[in-house]
Formats: C-alpha cells, sequence, structure tokens
C-alpha cells in the first residue's frame, strides 16, 4: 500500500509537497475507510484520496509526478539508451530552481515492512539515488547514490549487512542516465526485484482526457466469470444496458506508452475483439456499438476491467478528472467501491481528482482523505488537506469549499459595465 509521496522542483510544484496516505487518528468510517497495517506506529493507512483545486493549480501535475516516478523506475535501465536525456521539467519560473534536480520519494508498504526510496534527476542524468527499509523501528540504509562534481562520477555507501549480491558488478553496470535500482533489478537481485516490481506494477495511471483502452474490459467477456462481471457491473451502473456480448473482426490497435522520454505511440493491425451492447424495451431490443454509446457508458466500461484489477490485486489505481463524463452517483459508487472491505480485501487504493463538488460529503469522505492544489503569488503548487483546517462535525464542506474557507479556488475580477468602460 502506499504511504506517502514527495515531489520538489517538477513543472508547476517548487518547493516539495507531501501526499499522505497514513491515516490519522480520527475514528470516523474507520472499519469502511481504512486498511489496517501491522505497524505500531502507523496503524491505518486510507484507501482512497480526491485532489481539488482550479484548473492549472497542479492536480495533474501531482498525479503526473507519481506516475513519472514510476515510468523512470521501469525503463531508466532497459528503453533508455546511453547519453539519452530525460524528459523532466523543473519548475522554470525560478531561476535557481531551474538549474536544480527534480526530486521524487515514495514510501510504500511491501510484505509488511516499511520501503522509502527516492532519486533526484536532471535531464542528463540520475544525481542521488537511496532506499531505507524499516525491517525495525531504526530503519536500515540499504543503499545510496551520489553525484561527486570533483570526479563527475556516483560514489555509494552500501549496507553489507543487508543488501547482499554481487554490489560491486550492479554498481559498474548502473549508467548515468538509469537508476541502481532498475539495474540491479534487470541483474536478477533477488532483495531489490521485488521492490522494482512494486514500483513499476502497483500504480495504474489514467491521465486527463485519457481513458483506459476499453479492449481490457472486452477481454473479460471471453470468460463466465469476467462476462458476470462486467453484466454486474453495468447493472449496478443502472444505464439501461440488459447484456453485452463481443464480435471479432478485422482492424487497428493503437497504443500509448508514457515513459521517461515523453510519450510514444503504435499502431498495428489484428483482429480486435468488440462489444456489443444489447438494450431492451417491451417495445423491442436492439444491439449497439460501443460508439453508439453515450461518452459515460464508454468511459465506464473502459475503467471496469482497470478497477476490477486493482481491486482483486490490491493495486493502487490513478485517475485524474474521475468525474469527466460520468454522473456524480456513478463516481460515489466507483469510490465506494474501494470503501467495501468485501469487494477490497486487499487494501486497494484509489486517488483521483475532480471538480465535482457534491463528493465533499462526511458520509463518503473523511477529513484527511480530502486534499487541496492552489498555486501562491509566484505560481508554484501548494497542497494541503482538509483536516488542516480542523473543520466542525457539522461543517458543511461543499459549501465551505465553494466560498473559499479552504482555498483552492478561482478568484475572479468582477466586469467592468460596457457603459463605464467606454466612458
Amino acid at each position: 500500500m502506499l504511504l506517502e509521496f514527495r515531489v520538489r522542483n517538477y513543472r508547476s510544484i517548487r518547493d516539495e509537497v507531501v501526499l499522505s496516505f497514513v491515516a490519522s487518528k480520527d475514528k470516523k468510517l474507520a472499519e469502511t475507510h481504512l486498511a489496517t497495517t501491522g505497524i505500531s506506529s502507523l496503524p491505518n493507512v486510507l484507501r482512497s484520496a480526491v485532489v481539488y483545486g482550479p484548473n492549472a493549480s497542479g492536480k495533474s501535475t501531482l498525479l503526473q509526478a507519481l506516475f513519472y516516478m514510476r515510468a523512470v523506475v521501469a525503463e531508466s535501465a532497459t528503453i533508455m539508451q546511453p547519453g539519452q536525456t530525460f524528459n523532466v521539467q523543473p519548475f522554470r519560473l525560478d531561476m535557481e530552481y531551474a538549474k536544480q534536480p527534480s526530486e521524487f520519494e515514495i514510501t510504500f508498504l511491501l510484505d509488511g515492512v516499511r520501503h522509502q526510496y527516492g532519486f533526484t534527476l536532471t535531464p542528463e542524468r540520475i544525481v542521488d539515488e537511496w532506499l531505507l527499509v524499516y525491517r525495525a523501528p531504526k530503519p536500515q540504509q540499504w543503499f545510496r547514490r551520489s553525484f561527486n562534481e570533483e570526479t563527475q562520477s556516483s560514489d555509494y555507501e552500501f549496507s553489507i549487512t543487508h543488501l547482499t549480491g554481487p554490489r560491486k558488478l550492479w554498481q559498474e553496470a548502473t549508467r548515468p542516465n538509469a537508476l541502481f535500482l532498475s539495474t540491479a533489478a534487470q541483474l536478477n537481485s533477488e532483495l531489490l526485484g521485488p521492490i522494482f516490481r512494486w514500483l513499476v506494477e502497483q500504480p495504474d495511471y489514467f491521465g486527463a482526457g485519457l481513458s483506459p483502452l476499453p479492449d481490457l474490459t472486452t477481454q473479460l467477456l471471453q470468460t463466465e466469470l469476467g462476462k458476470k462481471a462486467v453484466r454486474e457491473f453495468l447493472a449496478s451502473a443502472d444505464i439501461s444496458i440488459s447484456d453485452v456480448v463481443s464480435v471479432s473482426r478485422p482492424g487497428f490497435q493503437q497504443q500509448i506508452l508514457f515513459g521517461p522520454d515523453g510519450a510514444n505511440f503504435s499502431r498495428e493491425e489484428r483482429e480486435i475483439l468488440m462489444p456489443q451492447f444489447v438494450h431492451h424495451t417491451e417495445h423491442g431490443s436492439a444491439t449497439f456499438e460501443l460508439h453508439e454509446e453515450s461518452e459515460g457508458t464508454q468511459r465506464l466500461y473502459a475503467l471496469i476491467a482497470p478497477v476490477l484489477d486493482v481491486l482483486k490485486n490490491g493495486r493502487l489505481l490513478i485517475v485524474d478528472e474521475l468525474d469527466r463524463s460520468l454522473h456524480p452517483l456513478l463516481v460515489r459508487r466507483l469510490v465506494r467501491m474501494f470503501h467495501m472491505p468485501e469487494l477490497n480485501p486487499l487494501g486497494a487504493q484509489l486517488l483521483f481528482s475532480t471538480h465535482d463538488t457534491s463528493l465533499l460529503d462526511r458520509t463518503l469522505f473523511r477529513r484527511d482523505q480530502i486534499w487541496f492544489t492552489e498555486k501562491d503569488r509566484d505560481q508554484a503548487t501548494r497542497l494541503f488537506p482538509l483536516s488542516d483546517f480542523s473543520p466542525r462535525e457539522t461543517e458543511a464542506w461543499e459549501k465551505g469549499y465553494l466560498i473559499g474557507r479552504y482555498g483552492a479556488v478561482p478568484f475572479f475580477d468582477e466586469p467592468v459595465p460596457p457603459t463605464q468602460a467606454a466612458g
């Protein structure tokens, strides 16, 4: 489970911001909204978190930063070529920060043990990299890597006791533009391999304006169990679809892959499974193609497979603008699936951004699950939770947010009447 994510000097984020999934001591909705960790110092973790803020305040940047970190871990040791640069953008409105490295750090639970991993990088190289493991109350530093300006190479510190294996081999194989963790995992490190896989496989990210490929959900229709799950999901959404089937047709499949060097597109001709939706009324029935359904139905259908997979395997789902084209009650339904222990026994987590203020509801969220972004006078993103304001038990969160009590809302200048402007 994700415990905490920190990022500094990345796009609109200048100073360090911290997104925490560690639950406060508040007992509200604890049985449904929290997952236990087995660690006395941080006993509970949130199953979901939502980010609010005006347009261009940094909501998307925060979510992208988490997935960008994942991309660097996944591809720096394999897809990145010697001498290739990272497509990383520091905060550009302050010349001091524009020359500094960007920093990413994530803290997570793996097999019940807290891990803290991070790195800093410039477009040209990895500058620092570190891994702390909390098998005891005092953390064990498994390794630290630091760039030496004098030698123009990296210095390494290793824990001989805890990080076993051919460390010298891994070090020598690590390029300036590759992570040591990723390189060692590719060279079959038994200890670092599971950490690498968690960082790469745990998050599932969908950016603003993007939806999952519907093929993933259509693939579920090929088994009776998968078909049953898809039908039940659509039925629970109450969108008048009585059945869904799949047919095979020739076509083109396009993929978008996000890596450290940006987005890459591929297009392949192949037989494609296409969903068809059956609608029944008192006067007859008809079958519709996916493109003939509403945009909301198309988006919901595409989300079914990722949501079910994340819930089944206890992963992290990140969705920018979850409410796009979806009815507020349907968004509530998706969120509540993560809050239902019977549907989410492994502690899957949901992180999303939205502008839908109707979700600011104490029956849906706890105070520590709601986060806000806004920009300061230097146009740098700030991130802070609702719990910082200690709202009263009976306070209407939606109203408080809309009147600016918590910040993170746009403010508009009053327009000048035409007659006054002319005068």
